[in-house]
């Protein structure tokens, strides 16, 4: 003999689902407030010259072994008013760095044997607090996105090296005009000193002359007895 029992338990949940999602007008007031705070990143004087996902590793000295740092953001970063570069990452999740040091002039880029995807390249880095000789190895999603990490991080540190050249010219410029200001007042101060030392020769020459001519003046002069 066939029952309803089942039918009617599934009428009771949908009748017992539709009274819980109904909307009763009550508000309940949050227990806690909380107020938006200003997150300061240490980036907003930068500009981001490039800006990729990746992944990164350090080499580990003593265990011999690549190590990874984490996954998130790679970023080169143009200061606006010094126009220095540096590159930061951070990890997607927790935002804590990961890498963080200037593109400076010598550095290089290169690509990591075996792996079109991955690059490496050394770096003197503060992502600790502390200045450290680190050995990084970068992993990308694509090839294309490696090359263009590449290329950008060695135009920079070619153009520090100009920046660098430039700046000795212009140093070794000013010396030089210094030092040809300076050779030009050494070459007057003798001729001065000549004048001077010639001076006293001079009177010396003349007062006997001078006492000469008084002594022959007064004897032409004096009355003959």
């Amino acid at each position: 003999m066939a029952t309803n029992e089942p039918e009617h338990e599934h009428r009771y949940a949908e009748e017992s689902g539709a009274n819980e999602d109904e909307d009763t007008g009550a508000q309940v007031a949050p227990i806690v407030r909380l107020e938006e705070v200003a997150v300061t990143t240490g980036e907003e004087d930068e500009d981001a010259v490039l800006d990729l996902k990746s992944k990164l590793y350090r080499f580990d000295k003593e265990a011999n072994q690549w190590k990874e740092r984490g996954a998130g953001t790679v970023k080169l970063l143009k200061h606006k008013s010094t126009g220095k570069i540096r590159l930061v990452m951070r990890q997607s999740k927790t935002l804590k760095i990961c890498a963080n040091h200037f593109v400076k002039q010598g550095m290089s880029v290169q690509e990591h044997v075996g792996n079109e995807k991955s690059c490496v390249w050394h770096a003197r880095d503060f992502a600790d607090g502390e200045l450290k000789d680190e050995l990084f190895c970068i992993r990308f999603a694509s090839i294309e996105n490696c090359k263009a990490f590449m290329q950008k991080f060695n135009e920079v540190a070619e153009s520090e090296v100009e920046k660098e050249e430039s700046k000795d010219a212009s140093d070794a410029a000013g010396l030089l005009e210094k030092l040809t200001v300076e050779e030009t007042k050494t070459e007057e101060k003798p001729v001065e000193k000549v004048k001077t030392e010639v001076e006293p020769e001079e009177k010396t020459k003349t007062e006997p002359e001078k006492a000469d001519e008084e002594k022959k003046t007064e004897e032409a002069v004096a009355p003959s007895t």
